[in-house]
């Protein structure tokens, strides 16, 4: 019998494939012969390929996309030297848009598959077993072993020529014709054991293809957007939801680009929600209507999260790269759903975009800024195979590297040096604001520059003057530098009250046995805490949930923290007396996972 391995190379061991899922449960009969192998780029490449190698496969595929082509590329030509016999297949968006001059380039490819794969693979399995002629299959590039003709024809420089083969190495190359869509309704539930997905994340999708042409992107080649029947969506959640799988990621492009089909589903988690599993959505928020705002609304805090693409606030570029988008009714929206303070927002910008240049990013950075989405991320642009983008490349003076993931290093309006400056804001935007342990230290610090902008800014040149940057630093270590740079440019005053704004960030996010040595001391007041904590009229009135612990038990899983002002308040005037601020680790918010604060009485 034979034994095809579908190989996935995960960017992180928390991923999962969903390719290679998708494709092991559409190939029929042929199922048994196939085995899933997942691994990740942080692995050895000698660990993956003699892991492989073991399996001693008559066929090994790869899902190869930008974050591991090199990887996969690398393993397969190891596999190749020691185990000739062995078929080497290539799939997925990094291989789809250059078939015929890749497997002339790297001989040790036997054959590529492009487009949707479940009945490319399929097909593949009967060749392989001899149940079916390869030159019959669509939507394959690979080698004619005996040298015979198909006349189907290949690709050159971009142009396909029917008719005719180009030789090379152990055979000749035909590129077959793209497939057609596959039916989304037709496909297999792909999750049958939960138990593969412990501390991963599930991924998903109802529909693919988007009905947006950015230019930028990948999902605007395929025009026609399909759905899967509704009725299957709903039991397939049903498993998420009673399997209580902590995450599960819709990978539709557009999630919420058929209202009717987007609020059925928001509807039935809604209905059917344990309060166990988020479900991940990316959305064009402009399209949202006021009933879907309204149901989103009530809606359990931390049961979706959104993804929300806004790429850059300046209507030139947002034209010339194809969207249409309103970023004043975007922010409205944005707002709209943070009022509710029950739904996670991560917006995107896209650096290196036609008509942006350093300044104009700025502005964008900063409309972005001030949205305070729970996730920001500042991307660079990838300059893709097969996109519109690519296409335009000389028009906009793009440089970008050469081999995947083919970001951007110049445009006409961004030199390498504005890069490098966005690089380094890009990298302080990671660690401070996305990591949400100093949400109010920076917001108290924002306020002391010209702009948000300016303020990571000054942040990325501090870590490169003082030789911090390129490390990975611990997280006391990240506080320990931000009070640093905070006393280089601020005065004593304002120092000050910043410690105690860090302070309180530190002791909101977890209650830390080691207090690092630039925090204000308590000695004063350990005797008042421990008392605290005996009174048996605290008890009632401020450890609701704590009813089965002891006094100790109580004082070592929360935390008392003195401050001369409201911290609360976003540091406000002096207080007499101070503040005695009584952190409550046992009850979280759900959305920020930040303890509970009360305000509390010590006399």
């Amino acid at each position: 019998m034979m034994k095809v391995l579908l190989t996935a190379i995960n960017a992180k061991y928390i991923h999962s494939n969903l390719a290679v899922y998708s494709l092991k449960a559409n190939c029929g009969v042929y199922e048994p012969q196939v085995k899933l192998m997942e691994y990740s780029i942080n692995q050895y490449p000698e660990e993956i390929f003699q892991s492989l190698y073991r399996e001693k496969a008559d066929v090994v595929c790869f899902s190869c996309y930008i974050w591991n082509i090199g990887f996969v590329e690398q393993i397969a030509g190891w596999l190749k030297q020691v185990a000739p016999r062995t078929e080497i297949w290539l799939g997925g968006p990094e291989v789809s848009f250059d078939v015929a001059e890749r497997l002339e380039q790297r001989p040790f490819i036997d054959g590529v598959m492009f487009g949707e794969g479940e009945d490319t693979f399929r097909e593949m399995m009967a060749c392989w077993n001899g149940d079916m002629d390869v030159e019959n299959v669509l939507g394959i590039g690979h080698r004619h072993k005996d040298g015979g003709s198909s006349g189907r024809g290949y690709y050159r420089d971009g142009c396909f020529r029917p008719g005719s083969d180009c030789s090379h190495g152990s055979g000749e190359i035909h590129v077959h014709g793209a497939r057609d869509f596959v039916d989304m309704s037709g496909l297999n539930f792909v999750y049958t054991r939960p138990e593969d997905f412990k501390n991963k994340i599930i991924y998903y999708e109802t529909s693919r293809g988007c009905p947006f042409q950015c230019s930028y992107c990948l999902s605007s080649v395929e025009k026609k957007v399909r759905f899967r029947d509704l009725d299957l969506v709903k039991r397939e959640l049903q498993q998420f939801i009673d399997w209580e799988i902590p995450q599960v990621k819709f990978v539709d492009r557009t999630f919420n680009c058929r209202r009717e089909h987007s609020m059925e589903i928001l509807k039935f988690i809604k209905t059917h929600d344990r309060g166990k599993t988020n479900f991940h959505f990316e959305i064009t928020a402009d399209l949202l209507t006021e009933e879907e705002l309204e149901f989103m609304a009530g809606l359990r805090p931390g049961l979706i999260q959104l993804e929300i693409g806004v790429q850059s606030t300046n209507p030139q570029t947002i034209r010339e790269i194809r969207r249409n988008v309103s970023f004043e009714k975007l922010k409205g929206i944005v707002q709209r759903i943070h009022e509710g303070k029950n739904i996670h927002q991560h917006l995107d910008l896209i650096a290196g975009l036609p008509y942006e240049d350093l300044e104009r990013f700025k502005q964008s950075f900063n409309d972005v800024y001030a949205l305070k989405p729970e996730q920001f991320q500042l991307g660079f642009l990838k300059v893709l195979k097969g996109s519109y983008m690519r296409e335009k490349a000389e028009d906009y003076g793009l440089v970008y590297q050469p081999e995947p993931p083919y970001e951007v290093m110049a445009t006409r309006w961004l030199s390498y040096d504005d890069i490098l400056v966005l690089k380094g804001v890009e990298e302080m935007v990671e660690v401070y604001y996305n990591s949400r342990q100093f949400e109010n230290s920076l917001d108290w610090l924002e306020g002391r520059f010209p702009s948000a902008f300016a303020m990571y800014e000054q942040m990325a040149q501090y870590y490169e003057t003082k030789g911090l940057d390129g490390i990975s630093h611990s997280r006391m270590a990240r506080y320990e530098i931000l009070l640093e740079f905070v006393k280089e440019n601020l005065n004593i005053e304002e120092t000050d009250i910043f410690v105690q704004i860090l302070t309180y960030d530190l002791y909101l996010r977890e209650n830390v046995k080691s207090r690092p040595a630039w925090a204000s001391g308590q000695d004063a007041y350990k005797a008042a805490y421990v008392e605290f904590f005996k009174r048996e009229e605290n008890r009632a009135r401020y450890f609701s949930g704590y009813e089965g612990y002891t006094t100790k038990q109580i004082q070592r899983m929360t935390h008392i923290e003195h401050f001369t002002r409201d911290i609360r308040e976003g540091a406000g005037g002096e207080k007499d007396g101070g503040v005695f601020i009584w952190f409550d680790y046992l009850n979280r918010d759900p959305l920020t996972y930040k303890s509970r604060t009360v305000e509390v009485e010590l006399w």
